[in-house]
């Protein structure tokens, strides 16, 4: 096992992610226990001490689950990390509420990490109100008295919105979570988040490093190309030697199905081979091809805000149109749209055209933003 040395500690370079466990008739709030059981056994003997857990994953069963499993080894041999769910709104107000039953579910006394969790544009207002919510604050007395050993965030947010975070609790969070992938390092501006990190001094803890099991699966044409250059390793493989390849990666959380996956990730994990820049250029290449007529070409010139009567954040939308056309779903761009005013929605566009007359990419902006509205309401 590779570690990584944090604040004097040493955490394995491979975390378990304990959202996607294996499940019972695929009910996903029926986790096959004995089946995870099994999978943080492989784990623990190849040096895993890293294990991330969170308020609602598996129907609110994870943090039980994976509390009781481990439960069977000694406290001081794995780091047990969860989250304060404010993606709801409904918990805003519940912060000691709910880190209390997260201890009890968990049958722990304290988090080694714990995450003020998903900071996005939907819930960034209520993150930074200490007087109606005090969540930040609350957590910090709780890492005060011991209960939580290190404080730290995740993120699906915009740059703009981590900035307003990071202005303001900076100096109190010790690392980030971020979604970082291959596909993502362009499409969701990584590199800008992770350089916004770096100048707070902390550390990228990598979530959703397949995007969802999506970077396991190749066309095959393109896992010919990637063959060519490495006729050994997995095409699951490449998506984590990428981020092998990125300095400022310190832990890796992997979620796995079966003990096969598990077992695969933690062998890639433990046998550092980063990508070279030749490497790194065919994976390029196929990101660009994955994209190609999938999504709007905006470059966020930003000629069309002038021009919109309703005050549309036009690049932004189209931002958030390119993800979830490209993923076929999800809920990044729901939740963004939530937080965004009503009348400067996808749907409020009134279809005059005035923007796409400066648009430099011709894009149809108006019938772009009504293709998005129709998803949405999928």
């Amino acid at each position: 096992m590779q570690y990584t040395t944090f604040r004097g500690e040493n955490i394995s370079q491979f975390a378990m992610g304990c959202m996607r466990l294996p499940v019972i008739d695929g009910d996903d709030s029926a986790i096959d226990q004995q089946a995870a059981a099994e999978m943080v056994a492989a784990a623990m003997a190849a040096g895993c001490n890293y294990y991330d857990t969170a308020w609602g994953y598996h129907g609110g069963n994870s943090e039980p689950v994976m509390g009781k499993i481990l439960s069977a080894y000694p406290r001081d041999s794995y780091n047990l990390a969860s989250k304060f769910p404010g993606y709801d709104p409904k918990n805003w107000d519940k912060v000691a509420e709910i880190f209390a039953t997260q201890l009890t579910r968990c049958g722990v006394e304290y988090f080694d990490y714990y995450l003020v969790h998903n900071v996005c544009e939907q819930n960034i207002d209520a993150y930074l109100d200490d007087e109606t919510y005090g969540i930040v604050p609350y957590l910090l007395a709780q890492k005060e008295a011991g209960r939580i050993r290190h404080l730290g965030f995740s993120a699906h947010a915009t740059v703009e919105t981590l900035e307003r975070f990071l202005a303001k609790y900076g100096s109190d969070m010790e690392f980030a979570q971020l979604q970082l992938n291959y596909i993502d390092y362009e499409f969701q501006n990584d590199q800008a988040k992770m350089d916004l990190c770096t100048r707070y001094g902390l550390p990228i803890w990598v979530m959703e490093p397949m995007r969802g099991g999506s970077l396991a699966k190749a066309t095959p044409e393109e896992e010919a190309l990637l063959k060519a250059c490495r006729p050994d390793e997995s095409v699951a493989a490449w998506a984590l030697r990428f981020l092998q390849s990125i300095p400022e990666v310190a832990t890796v959380l992997c979620g796995s199905s079966s003990l096969e996956q598990l077992q695969e990730n933690l062998a890639i994990l433990s046998d550092p081979k980063p990508l070279s820049n030749a490497e790194r250029e065919v994976l390029d290449g196929i990101v660009r091809q994955r994209m190609a007529g999938k999504i709007a070409p905006c470059t966020a010139c930003k000629y069309c805000l002038d021009h919109c009567p309703l005050g549309i954040n036009i690049p932004f939308m189209m931002e958030l149109y390119n993800e979830h056309k490209f993923t076929g779903g999800g809920f990044i761009a729901p939740m963004a749209i939530d937080a965004t005013p009503e009348g400067q929605r996808p749907g409020d566009c009134i279809g005059c055209g005035a923007c796409a007359t400066v648009c430099p990419q011709s894009i149809d902006i108006p019938g772009t933003l009504a293709e998005f509205a129709a998803l949405l309401e999928k």
